[in-house]
């Protein structure tokens, strides 16, 4: 059995590709983050698990436990039923573009590299894959909670859907869900999207999985329907680092995946201009997330999970 010092080298996104089982995969990703996290008395993603939670300073005194303070001398506040059954939706982008990794790929000088959105390399993993690793872990991490959980995923259009249910059945649906993902179809986020908030009749967490290749403006206006709604919703942005500052090699033949179109190009020539209309792509959900009350989180596929997560908790820690 490993200890959980040597869970952290699985966190390494390429090492953790390489275990066959979706579940140990999770386990080692929720164990990693949860060794570096402070005790968070927040119900959803903390890591208290009991009927009780620990008492934080503004918590209503009535809710006190007197009976746990007696025998331990610690103050506890009591969790009753509705907010234990928190519900999760966990809805992951399964388009073309996300089945994208350039990293390993040969740059040996001379050569022309083929940059194609679809096309795997040896040694890094794809946004699908990486997302799908954040999807089981928080996954796993609800039911250690004894939360409800959902998965849908889409491209186009609904793919799969997965009712919320707190049940270790529930989850092994969810996984086997997840290792059986094939990547199809170009990306339809802002429809299904909506389609998805027309279905979820309780409110709860949303948490958004894509690389959120589609047209911000409707994305962020199916965003906001999740939040009419009175549900608290949590955006993962995921990146292959070469999609964030573009190549550094020879001439290049780039390959859109979804529309087979093909163009050659110098990296050097459309680097810069490259730059900054991704930052202003990123820059465009960040703000329009803050003005709705929307939890934005840019993760790259080279990034270790538990420092993805981590940053996601304790964002949600401070919102409180």
């Amino acid at each position: 059995m490993e200890s959980k010092t040597e869970y952290t080298k699985y966190l390494n996104p390429s090492a953790l590709s390489k275990l066959a089982n979706l579940e140990l995969k999770a386990k080692f990703v929720v164990e990693g983050f949860m060794t570096g996290l402070h005790k968070s008395p927040y119900h959803g993603f903390s890591v208290e698990f009991a009927e009780h939670r620990q008492y934080m300073p503004g918590d209503d005194l009535k809710h006190l436990d007197w009976k746990v303070f007696a025998r331990t001398d610690k103050y506890f506040i009591k969790q009753y039923e509705e907010e234990t059954n928190l519900k999760a939706y966990i809805l992951l982008d399964i388009s073309k573009s996300m089945d994208f990794s350039y990293s390993g790929m040969n740059k040996a000088k001379g050569l022309k590299n083929l940059f194609s959105r679809g096309t795997k390399s040896q040694e890094g993993i794809t946004k699908l894959e990486y997302g799908s690793y954040i999807a089981a872990s928080l996954a796993y991490l609800m039911l250690l909670q004894r939360d409800a959980v959902s998965l849908t995923t889409y491209d186009t259009s609904i793919r799969k859907f997965i009712p919320a249910k707190s049940t270790k059945a529930n989850l092994k649906l969810i996984l086997k869900e997840l290792s059986d993902i094939k990547s199809s179809e170009a990306t339809g986020t802002a429809n299904c999207l909506n389609t998805i908030a027309d279905k979820i009749k309780r409110r709860g967490i949303i948490i958004i999985i894509s690389d959120l290749f589609d047209n911000p403006d409707e994305v962020i206006k199916s965003l906001r329907h999740f939040r009419y709604d009175k549900n608290e919703v949590i955006l993962f942005q995921v990146l292959d680092p070469v999609e964030m500052s573009f190549l550094d090699s020879n001439p290049v033949r780039l390959v859109d995946s979804e529309t087979k179109e093909e163009i050659f190009s110098q990296p050097y020539d459309v680097k810069k201009e490259y730059s900054e209309i991704v930052k202003r792509f990123i820059d465009k959900y960040k703000s329009e997330c803050t003005k709705n009350n929307i939890d934005y989180v840019l993760l790259t596929t080279d990034t270790p999970f538990d420092v993805s997560l981590l940053k996601y908790l304790n964002k949600r820690r401070k919102s409180y």
